[in-house]
């Protein structure tokens, strides 16, 4: 049998020079092998590409690969010609028109093994139309988080893959990220189109990485002690920040200090922020201080810190953000600055969600044609940002008012009443913007929490964990959560409901408290006291 587990170490070794798997990698290639749609979630470095790439050389046809990582495309397929494991070829907007006909020509005829594809590609008609014609065995979404609108790096241009694997005529699909929390792993599903899925979850504990946080009243205390302690710290380091202003300032700072520092942020010109990266990969930058726009792709083993100096949105963030740090297997730290104000500008960012109104105005728009429609066409008759343009389009075709075709564009779907589909449709987004205010306030209980910060965040992913670490601040002064109360009928892992709130799963037992992820409202900290007297809670 193709997927059992002698032969993929086998090819494993023999192909790509692997002595051994890592936890997690041969089960989701026996799993791809066996034809089932696979998300595969586990930390950078954790080698999630040679789990689609042995696979890939063990079926019989071409695998798609689709990337927003341009340079990283071009890395794998070096790599892959190095280690003799079939053509690789790339189709994005760095390679010429022609070279990207021969590349689809050579998938069409069985030539390669891999097609590398940034997204965007899926919008030129040739592109869809070769694509169309080949035979592929699998389709492999990279960081598959950039689908999801409650991820922490939405991507409009991912909201056309599930299309495009029907394209493809549903070949089996890979979906891989570094993080995701359970909502985030739901809607990459259901976006993608993923049946039967397999969701493999692994490896996200990093325990060369130290945590710790630090709380400060006044703004001012908490930028002076960040500079003091870059200063000393060990580089080189990513500093994140809120704003590009804030990166800019933090900058000029640490420079003044005598600390050889760069800002990097999306208002800064393409060729400065490629200066700014390829000076940090060199070693010529000791620190990058960045917004969010810095970072995926960036596969530096040696950074020693990575430093918040304002809370991410997130946890999710924050891990996608550390797990920079210490990929070479050495110490590193990460410290979250944290000043309780700070939270406000996060839920004034989580605020804006999608009127019923707005919604209704897009179907409207699109209404107004049979024919389908250009997304920038939309965009210039309905006064909405290309962002929310697309998640209104997403949540419209969700709940079946309009259909998103592989290309990007956009048809209406008979037969749909729109004032209806428009309110089922706001609906759907309340509940999204409930649940991403509400894994702010889990932000906010990592950041003050006197318990094994590890500990707090593994379960936050799904993943549990017995403390004390002994790697972070809390565990180092002797802090550690209480013992689960041996009345609770609550384990983690567990499927209740709340008469109010609804279904839900317990995350995290912590002493006399439950933490509970409900499907409708997001994460909510209960007192498992006022849960046992007055009747909260119910399994499912």
């Amino acid at each position: 049998m193709p997927g059992e587990l002698g032969g993929i170490e086998r090819v494993a070794r023999e192909r790509f020079g692997f002595e051994s798997l890592r936890a997690g990698q041969a089960e989701a290639v026996r799993s791809l092998l066996d034809g089932r749609d696979t998300l595969v979630v586990m930390p950078t470095g954790s080698g999630k590409s040679a789990i689609y790439q042995i696979a890939a050389v063990m079926l019989a046809e071409p695998t798609v690969v689709v990337s927003p990582l341009i340079a990283l495309q071009r890395d794998q397929a070096a790599a892959l010609d190095e280690v003799d494991a079939g053509a690789a070829a790339e189709a994005n907007s760095l390679v010429g028109a022609a070279q990207r006909r021969e590349a689809l020509e050579d998938l069409r005829e069985g030539d390669l093994e891999f097609l590398f594809l940034a997204p965007e590609q899926f919008a030129n008609p040739a592109t869809l139309e070769g694509l169309a014609s080949s035979a592929t065995s699998l389709f492999v979404v990279d960081e598959a988080h950039c689908v999801s609108a409650w991820g922490h790096d939405f991507r409009p241009d991912y909201l056309r893959l599930g299309s495009i694997a029907e394209l493809l005529g549903h070949p089996t699909i890979a979906a891989l990220t570094a993080t995701a929390s359970p909502p985030v792993r739901a809607e990459i599903v259901e976006l993608l189109g993923m049946r039967n899925p397999n969701v493999i979850v692994r490896g996200f504990d990093r325990p060369n990485i130290s945590l710790a946080g630090r709380s400060f009243h006044r703004a001012r205390d908490k930028t002076d002690a960040l500079v003091e302690g870059v200063a000393e710290a060990q580089p080189p380091g990513i500093v994140y920040t809120a704003t590009r202003r804030g990166a800019d300032e933090l900058a000029a700072r640490l420079r003044g200090e005598g600390v050889e520092a760069r800002s990097y942020h999306a208002g800064l010109r393409a060729g400065e922020r490629t200066a700014v990266q390829e000076a940090f990969m060199d070693d010529a930058v000791a620190v990058v201080v960045a917004t969010v726009a810095f970072g995926m792709g960036i596969d530096k083993p040696n950074v020693r810190f990575v430093w918040h100096h304002d809370v991410p949105d997130s946890l999710d963030s924050l891990y996608q953000e550390i797990g920079r740090a210490g990929r070479d297997g050495e110490p590193a730290e990460a410290v979250l600055f944290y000043r309780a104000e700070d939270l406000g500008l996060r839920r004034f960012f989580a605020g804006g969600g999608l009127e019923a109104g707005e919604l209704r105005a897009v179907l409207d728009e699109v209404k107004t044609r049979p024919e389908p429609r250009e997304p920038e066409a939309l965009g210039r008759r309905v006064p909405l940002s290309r962002t929310k343009l697309a998640s209104a389009l997403a949540l419209l075709d969700r709940v079946g008012a309009v259909e998103v075709l592989p290309g990007g564009a956009v048809q209406p779907r008979p037969g749909v009443e729109a004032g209806d589909a428009a309110e089922r449709a706001a609906e759907a987004d309340a509940v999204h913007r409930r649940v991403d205010r509400s894994r702010i306030e889990m932000m906010r209980a990592y950041a003050e929490t006197g318990d094994c910060r590890r500990e707090f965040l593994l379960n936050y992913f799904g993943e549990p964990f017995e403390p004390p670490c002994g790697n972070c601040d809390n565990c180092a002064r002797g802090a550690s959560r209480g013992e689960p109360d041996a009345g609770s009928p609550w384990r983690e892992g567990a499927r209740v409901a709340h008469r109010s709130w609804g279904e839900g799963l317990v995350m995290r037992v912590d002493g006399d408290k439950v933490v509970v992820l409900f499907d409708r409202v997001g994460y909510k900290i209960l007192s498992l006291e006022a849960v046992r007297d007055r009747g909260l809670l119910r399994s499912a």
